[in-house]
Order: C-alpha cells, then sequence, then structure tokens
C-alpha cells in the first residue's frame, strides 16, 4: 500500500490541519513556504515574523499549503527546532498503514525516546509532534503574539 505523503485531499480536513499547525507555539512562516492561496513566502522578517512575496506582504490570513513538499519540509525542520532533536523525524509503516514521529527528550539522564502516532498523512504526524513538542508545550500561541 502506497503512503499518503502530504494530507488527504478534502479541503476542510486540509485547512483544519493547516489551522491546527498556526496555532502552535513553535509555527511561524519561514522561507520557501507556500500558502493555501498560491504564494510562496521569499522572505521573512525575523525581528516581526512578516512574511514576504516578492515586493509585498504575504497574506497573513492565509493557511499554511501542507501538500506543498517544501512547506512539509519547513515543517519538519520547525517540528526538530521545538523538540532540541536534529533527528528527530517520521517514517511510514506499512504493517500499521500510518505515519509515526519519533524523537528523543531530553531528561538530564540521557533522555527517553518518545513515539507518536499512527497518523494518515506525512503532514498530520508532523503537525501532531509540533504540538505534543517539549518547548512548545503543545500550547496554542497568545493573541498578542498573532
Amino acid at each position: 500500500m502506497k503512503p499518503k505523503v502530504y494530507t488527504c485531499v478534502d479541503i476542510n480536513e486540509a485547512r483544519s490541519l493547516a489551522r491546527r499547525a498556526v496555532a502552535c507555539r513553535g509555527w511561524r512562516w519561514m522561507h520557501g513556504m507556500s500558502n493555501d492561496q498560491g504564494e510562496v513566502i521569499d522572505c521573512v522578517d525575523v525581528t516581526t515574523g512578516a512574511a514576504y512575496c516578492g515586493e509585498w506582504d504575504a497574506n497573513m490570513t492565509a493557511l499554511p499549503n501542507l501538500q506543498d513538499p517544501a512547506t512539509v519540509g519547513c515543517l519538519l525542520a520547525l517540528v526538530r527546532e521545538a523538540w532540541s532533536d536534529e533527528c528527530a523525524g517520521h517514517s511510514y509503516d506499512e504493517l500499521a498503514n500510518g505515519w509515526f514521529f519519533k524523537a528523543r527528550v531530553r531528561d538530564g539522564g540521557g533522555g527517553n525516546v518518545c513515539i507518536l502516532g499512527c497518523f494518515s498523512s506525512e503532514a498530520e504526524v508532523l503537525v501532531a509532534a509540533l504540538e505534543a513538542a517539549p518547548n512548545t508545550s503543545g500550547e496554542h500561541r497568545r493573541e498578542e503574539e498573532r
């Protein structure tokens, strides 16, 4: 069975997943991501978090396009940052027919392995990992940070 690499094609499900991603404390726009308006982020102001597409501000009410491979790759980078684990990763298990995430949790004693699964898409497992990250506590950003 072939794994679902990106989100499912149901538009409501895709938007819901994208909303979950941007609600995470560990979320931010990154260069190379694309949004659901078809715009590619080519510059991000590191002080304000403002994203730009060409010479204009990106539509910041837009959601990330989690079917775009570059956006999914950036999401993985955010997850690794949030977990403070450059080796954190995800994989597809054919027997379980789902995606799993694995990261090492630093606890002062060498760390423990945290495994999340079984998710139906690559984007879904990465969003769940960002929500569950110990450095973000899965908390949503405060209103004043939005």
